[in-house]
């Protein structure tokens, strides 16, 4: 048989993909493991993204002299009089601005049309083309009003995934905060001596990379959300707090997640009117350039080191299979990936065996 090293690759190659090909055939198997998985997978999610944001303020009161754990606790008491302070103070405003979205959704049909027929070069463009706007329109709000029913069923469903949120997230972060400084030592133990040195550089490289993405992108986020709503709320944009809110959670998603933020906003500003479709614009341009050329250099640098073309691709890749959750997680995963690919061939040459 061969023993070339491309053969080598090729056998095991081979040998993977077999065990691949067996994997499919015990699915009986496998089916508990995936739905444990499944189950498990979007709380430590949360949990690891909480972590890399309250870290820090950990270290700052431990560093205060304050216990470790009595430190967690305290951080947790903060957590939630935020979240009793938002639930008294902002959703209500949410629910507000939703209800009347909602009730206003007969009219804004109307409004649409209107405001489209009044700008004569788009109108007489549609029209060459056969185009009925109100029957498309309506047809989409009563598509959206159908399946309101089928999101009452599934609410059931929502409010299980939200209780086993609430209930698993606190513990998982709780012993994340409390122990994750000893994850890489565990995981060095089960290198070779002369390997541990390399594989604590390669993990020390994850933790910088995925610290500055997740509390980069999640402050940035909220900067920009901020702003968004302050200039929504200059220029008089109705339902300002929830287009904030959608621009700054899609922002989260490098490149283009503001873009599809802000398409709720293009539409409420075009029903409005031209002119505040262009002050609209102008906002969002302002925030966009503040957040480029300030925030983004100042909080993130250049620690991720991604080419752009790269995380484009990523996106659209991933954002097939895995929704706007697999978008989010797509470039700090390929940043792991690149380190861990970088450190395996020093990990190749420190085992390799040298000729005396």
């Amino acid at each position: 048989m061969p023993q070339g090293k491309y053969f080598r690759y090729g056998y095991g190659t081979i040998i993977i993909l077999l065990i691949v090909f067996l994997m499919t055939k015990v699915e009986f198997l496998l089916n508990p493991v995936y739905t444990i998985f499944r189950t498990l997978f979007l709380p430590f999610v949360i949990a690891g993204v909480f972590y890399y944001l309250l870290r820090p303020i950990v270290h700052f009161l431990v560093k205060m002299r304050l216990n470790l754990s009595l430190s967690i606790l305290t951080i947790f008491l903060i957590m939630l009089g935020l979240i009793v302070f938002i639930s008294v103070k902002i959703v209500p405003v949410i629910q507000g601005q939703l209800n009347n979205l909602i009730g206003n959704l007969p009219q804004t049909v109307l409004m649409t049309k209107d405001q489209i027929n009044n700008i004569h070069w788009l109108s007489s463009m549609l029209s060459e083309n056969q185009f009925d706007l109100s029957t498309k329109i309506s047809e989409y709000v009563k598509s959206i009003i159908s399946s309101t029913g089928i999101a009452f069923n599934s609410i059931l469903g929502f409010i299980s995934k939200i209780v086993i949120l609430l209930s698993t997230v606190p513990f998982i972060l709780y012993y994340l905060l409390k122990g994750g400084e000893r994850v890489p030592q565990s995981i060095l133990r089960l290198l070779p001596l002369e390997q541990r040195e390399e594989g604590l550089q390669a993990l020390r490289e994850m933790d910088s990379a995925l610290s500055a993405y997740i509390q980069g992108k999640i402050l940035i986020s909220m900067i920009l959300g901020v702003l968004i709503y302050i200039g929504y709320t200059i220029i008089g944009l109705e339902y300002s707090l929830i287009l904030a809110l959608s621009a700054a959670a899609l922002n989260v998603i490098p490149f283009v997640g503001l873009f599809i933020g802000i398409i709720p906003s293009i539409v409420v500003a075009f029903i409005h009117s031209p002119g505040m479709l262009l002050k609209m614009i102008v906002v969002v341009v302002i925030v966009q350039q503040i957040e480029s050329n300030f925030l983004s250099p100042q909080v993130m640098g250049k620690k991720l080191d991604v080419h752009p073309l790269s995380i484009i691709l990523l996106l659209i890749t991933v954002g097939n299979f895995g929704g706007l959750l697999g978008m989010f997680l797509a470039i700090p995963a390929y940043v792991i990936l690149k380190i861990i690919s970088s450190h395996l061939y020093r990990f190749y040459m420190i085992s390799k065996p040298r000729k005396s």
